[in-house]
């Protein structure tokens, strides 16, 4: 076992979550800069990547009679209805161009089961099945988890949650992160609701401080 005690996890840093792309998170490229600053603090870098079949359950094209924002219940579930985004092997699922890609280590993909979606890097939304994420960092001796991405208030809200639940100490660093905000404040309230749940919300220069 390799003795790598902290990991730094980008979250869906890809083309359709940047300006520009089908799923656009405001200001989405501006994390891409701390990305590529913090990669510098960490020895492990892990990133994960939505990457969808095409018709998958999560696009509203796939729910004729209902619109991109609407919410419909799938498998008991509340899913959100969203553009068509991150298909497999498409330009929209490619990493942003301006991330640095040559320190991350390991790439998870999630969503790829066209009947589940899949928000955190960890597990579906059912938790049906493990991205194997959580088990590739117990083998490399991580023990507390730094994320970062797009958008705070989905995909990051809940790969925090889930590397909580698995036992990981868990950082949130904020100006890493952009939101959706299909309601507006939904980021904010986001953070203060992991604050509550034991995640630790920092800002990006307190981990370079502390490297320097």
């Amino acid at each position: 076992m390799k003795a790598c005690k902290k990991a730094l996890l980008l979250v869906d840093l890809q083309n359709d979550f940047c300006p520009g792309g089908s799923l656009a998170v405001p200001e989405g490229d501006a994390v891409v800069p701390v990305a590529n600053q913090l990669q510098e603090v960490f020895a492990l870098v892990v990133a994960s990547k939505d990457w969808h079949p095409r018709g998958h359950i999560s696009f509203a094209s796939s729910h004729p009679g209902h619109s991109i924002g609407e919410v419909t219940e799938v498998h008991h579930l509340a899913q959100e209805l969203w553009p068509d985004h991150c298909i497999q092997e498409s330009r929209g699922a490619e990493f942003h161009p301006q991330l640095r890609t040559e320190k991350i280590q390991k790439v998870v993909y999630k969503g790829s089961d066209p009947a589940i979606d899949s928000y955190s890097a960890f597990f579906d939304n059912e938790h049906q099945r493990s991205t194997g994420l959580g088990e590739y960092l117990l083998v490399q001796g991580v023990e507390d988890v730094y994320i970062m991405g797009l958008a705070t208030d989905y995909c990051v809200k809940y790969s925090c949650q889930d590397a909580v639940k698995l036992g990981f100490k868990v950082y949130v660093i904020e100006d890493g992160c952009r939101g959706v905000n299909l309601k507006p404040g939904d980021a904010v309230r986001t953070l203060a609701e992991m604050r509550a749940e034991g995640v630790q919300v920092l800002k990006s220069a307190d981990l370079v401080k502390s490297s320097g």
